[in-house]
């Protein structure tokens, strides 16, 4: 496994780290999500990515058992907070409220004392940025959390951040974006700003969920044991699940071939050629997955080969900026 370092910290994490999205307390048994976890921990991976929302908080708890007796110091533990995680007015969001109360939770859930990275899930827009940013260094100071980030912010809104932190002296060091062969809106925006401000990439769905697997196939209904034929998945797949998307991605397997790789692990190299991503994170609903994976660290792409993907790709590839606000763009 190849380390990098998130953004302008001193913070070292794997280039490939483990999430939990749509499979700990939800699609996956507790037993498969265990071994996923020890699988990702056998190849090396040290990051781990969840959220209190996933799974209505269920994920989290997962997470934590399965890191139970793990050595703290030897894993990185990332969380978030903002989405709904009860019925009250102020479970959600980003008001002081809910990121105290928030963060107690996630410590809970966890087993642990502290995450390494506290992200805000989304930005919100009707509590002020000094209130949010003030109870997250309040936070750090306390050590509950040892670093800040966010995810799914606009640049304007990763420029405003990034002010307030330093005013604050909190180590605000990273973003995590959608970011994929498929789905490229923050690279004319998003990447400069967070560049600027020291930020890293922690990317997620590297795989466009799943699409870049190839396990898709044009005008064929998905295979019964994958996302896209899972209700809550497929509501999260509908721009990638066209024809033309599909029937282009399956052009994109002669060219993983000709580079030794499998179609998942030339997706996962691809974002990792951008020095701007630290890590990207995938998820896994099986220990092969992950042993397939993890391959992909180390990889250099050739510029030919990059060429051809967008040759590939072309008008199928997601780059408005505007999307990374788009309500469609869930956890």
């Amino acid at each position: 496994m190849n380390f990098r370092f998130l953004g302008r910290s001193g913070l070292k994490v794997s280039e490939i780290s483990f999430g939990n999205w749509l499979t700990h307390g939800s699609q996956v048994e507790e037993d498969a999500a265990l071994s996923c976890v020890k699988a990702a921990l056998d190849t090396g991976i040290t990051t781990f990515d969840t959220a209190d929302v996933y799974a209505g908080t269920k994920a989290e708890a997962v997470l934590g058992r399965a890191l139970k007796g793990q050595r703290r110091e030897g894993y990185e533990l990332f969380t978030k907070v903002y989405w709904p995680t009860g019925p009250g007015q102020n479970d959600r969001g980003l008001s002081r409220k809910h990121i105290i109360e928030s963060i107690h939770g996630s410590l809970r859930r966890l087993q642990t004392d502290y995450v390494d990275l506290y992200q805000a899930h989304r930005y919100d827009a009707q509590t002020p940025l000094e209130e949010t940013m003030l109870a997250f260094a309040d936070i750090v100071r306390q050590g509950k959390a040892l670093y800040i980030g966010v995810s799914e912010w606009t640049a304007e809104q990763i420029t405003a951040g990034a002010k307030l932190a330093r005013e604050l002296h909190v180590p605000f060091i990273s973003n995590q974006p959608q970011y994929s062969m498929l789905w490229r809106v923050i690279e004319s925006k998003v990447v400069p700003a967070s560049d600027a401000a020291g930020l890293g990439q922690i990317v997620w769905s590297p795989l466009a969920k799943g699409v870049l697997t190839g396990k898709y196939l044009p005008g064929q209904p998905p295979p019964a044991d994958t996302r896209a034929a899972n209700q809550q998945g497929a509501s999260f797949m509908t721009n990638f699940m066209t024809d033309d998307v599909l029937t282009r991605v399956q052009q994109l397997k002669p060219l993983a071939q000709e580079a030794g790789l499998s179609l998942a692990q030339l997706s996962v190299a691809w974002v990792l050629q951008n020095k701007s991503v630290a890590s990207a994170i995938i998820g896994a609903t099986k220990p092969e997955q992950v042993l397939d994976n993890v391959k992909a660290t180390g990889v250099k792409l050739d510029a030919n080969l990059l060429r051809r993907i967008d040759a590939v790709l072309g008008p199928a590839v997601e780059r408005d900026p505007g999307q990374t606000t788009s309500p469609e763009r869930r956890p």
